[in-house]
């Protein structure tokens, strides 16, 4: 049986799953802005759902169950309206003119956004879907809900391999909802708890991050680079904690989002930015930890789960990784709303089969192109290009790090999520300052405080890291460097000696070859690895799209499949 999950909203896209007698298969998950160019893109995802379809070889007429997820009033508004939500699109990432009244838009916005199902959401949200894919050829299909934090519970639960699991969803908003604290036992999810849309401690950091003039839903992780930087406030002085507390496994806010914001922005009147970055950085952290160890505590389970938006705070997450009450500990890799529609089939698959195991050891789950068509794109750049083929294409790509270069990296199937792991990659040795800031200064054009993250052989991780448990293969934890190693992955580490790895195993193949190949020439098995994309793009897909990206910014090495691209 063919499941497909879908979710319209910011980051939409499609994920297809099949449910045989033994196990759930992903077949393929990919999120629109891949195919729009716009990032964080919203609306209707038809060209993920082509591209799902394509990859399993079925057609719109042969797929009879579908999953949707969240029919609050906000989000069935826009489904009506969805001038509105890209209207909204072009405000929040600043793509128009400053508009009148913008503190105005921007709190209509949240008090909307808080206010829960209402009786007719279901049935009209139904009514969009179902016009949207019989335009695209679907029929004989049924409509399924799945509400917004169990989608997100259950892709962690599912994907996490734990039988019986504490399972922890924050986010900004969804169904009324800012997070929720679960149970998961063999297939059930028991919800213990639910944190209300006005306690968002999500929406909270939303907040900050567009005060400090950078782009809500996007930038967040820049704040908490940037709180890197402060001198540092004592909790006695920091004057957002009490913005929030934490009783039980329910975090409360003492304000209501306006006046919250209202009180962000008195507050940052006088602050250093690097300051009040620290400041809401700790706020977050404190209050997400004791509401984990809260959990931990009255349930007696220390294997847990971790998703929703939230959850990129790695941060956060390198904290509540070492608690000394946590066992094993699983983010799911696609944590923010991209990952919603993963999520949303796999529940259903539970409501129609029961509970079976999800075969998930990578998140190579996107559109990958043949040797031909990487050629046919390759040619049309002849009087630009030049290119030869290479057999041992890892072995060539290891010389050429190892010399201080940067690389651009293009293999096999693209990513599922916010992460590059290997297969949309950019490349640089792990110590070069002089590599990572040209590829800063030429490709990125990031923030100064923004760091890049590693890829390492798992096997070398507890010669660069302290406290490892398990090994995290989808860059969502971090982890404090060893003093001993600093000086050879210096330009993968932040500024307060932290570092956010993907620790690879046997799941990519290829990549690993290549990693092994950089330990023999320079006995470290380590390389920078940053996400393929132009500044402001999402990560490239087609091989057009990395052509592009290497033009526009004159880098001086591609490598696609087995082919080394250079400048003539």
């Amino acid at each position: 049986m063919y499941i497909l999950g879908i979710w319209d909203g910011h980051d939409c896209g499609t994920a297809l799953i099949e449910t045989n007698e033994k196990n759930i298969e992903i077949k393929a998950a990919a999120n629109e802005e891949r195919f729009t160019k716009r990032k964080l893109e919203v609306g209707f995802p038809e060209k993920s759902i082509d591209f799902c379809l394509k990859s399993a070889n079925t057609k719109p007429s042969e797929i009879q169950q579908i999953a949707i997820t969240t029919t609050d009033f906000a989000k069935t508004l826009t489904r009506l309206f969805p001038s509105a939500k890209e209207s909204y699109y072009r405000f929040r990432r600043k793509k128009i003119e400053k508009p009148r009244l913008v503190d105005l838009r921007r709190n209509f916005k949240y008090r909307v956004t808080e206010i829960k199902e209402k009786p007719l959401c279901r049935s009209l949200s139904k009514w969009y879907f179902k016009k949207n894919l019989e335009k695209m050829g679907f029929k004989d299909f049924k409509l399924y809900i799945v509400e917004h934090h169990l989608a997100h519970a259950t892709g962690a639960a599912y994907c996490s391999g734990f039988d019986k699991a504490l399972v922890i969803t924050i986010d900004g908003v969804g169904d009324g909802l800012s997070g929720t604290v679960n149970v998961f036992n063999n297939g059930e999810i028991e919800r213990l708890s639910e944190i209300l849309a006005k306690d968002s401690i999500g929406i909270f950091f939303e907040q900050v991050t567009n005060l400090l003039g950078m782009r809500e839903l996007e930038d967040e992780g820049k704040v908490m680079a940037l709180s890197n930087y402060a001198y540092g406030v004592s909790d006695e002085k920091n004057k957002l904690l009490n913005l929030f507390e934490v009783d039980g496994l329910r975090i409360k806010s003492n304000m209501n989002t306006a006046s919250r914001y209202k009180f962000l922005k008195r507050i940052l009147w006088n602050t250093p930015r690097e300051e009040f970055s620290f400041m809401a950085q700790r706020t977050l952290e404190k209050k997400v930890v004791k509401l984990f160890e809260n959990a931990i505590k009255e349930t007696g389970i220390g294997d847990v789960c971790w998703s929703g938006g939230v959850a990129s705070n790695i941060k956060a997450n390198m904290l509540i990784k070492n608690l000394p009450s946590l066992k094993r500990w699983f983010v799911f890799p696609h944590m923010g709303d991209g990952g919603l529609a993963l999520g949303a089939a796999l529940e259903l698959s539970y409501q129609l089969n029961g509970y079976k195991k999800v075969d998930f050891n990578h998140v190579f789950f996107g559109p990958n192109y043949s040797e031909e068509a990487i050629l046919e794109a390759l040619k049309k750049e002849e009087n630009n290009l030049k290119f030869e083929r290479i057999e041992d294409i890892a072995g060539h790509a290891a010389d050429v790090i190892a010399k201080d270069n940067y690389i651009l990296w293009y293999q096999d199937k693209m990513e599922y999520g916010p992460r590059a792991l290997g297969n949309r990659s950019i490349l640089a040795p792990a110590h070069s300052l002089k590599a990572k800031n040209e590829l800063n200064m030429k490709i990125k054009q990031r923030n100064w405080f923004q760091p890049f993250c590693p890829s390492l052989l798992e096997e070398e991780a507890e010669k660069f890291f302290v406290d490892i448990k398990g090994f995290d293969k989808y860059m969502t934890m971090g982890y404090s460097t060893k003093p001993e190693a600093t000086d050879r992955i210096r330009a993968v580490i932040n500024v307060d000696n932290s570092s956010r790895p993907q620790m690879l195993g046997k799941e990519n193949l290829l990549y690993r070859k290549l990693m092994e190949n950089v330990k023999k020439i320079t006995g470290d098995g380590i390389v920078l690895n940053t996400s393929f994309n132009l500044h402001g793009f999402p990560i490239v897909n087609t091989p057009e799209d990395a052509i592009e990206v290497m033009l526009k910014n004159k880098a001086p090495y591609l490598i696609m499949d087995k082919f080394f691209v250079e400048f003539k």
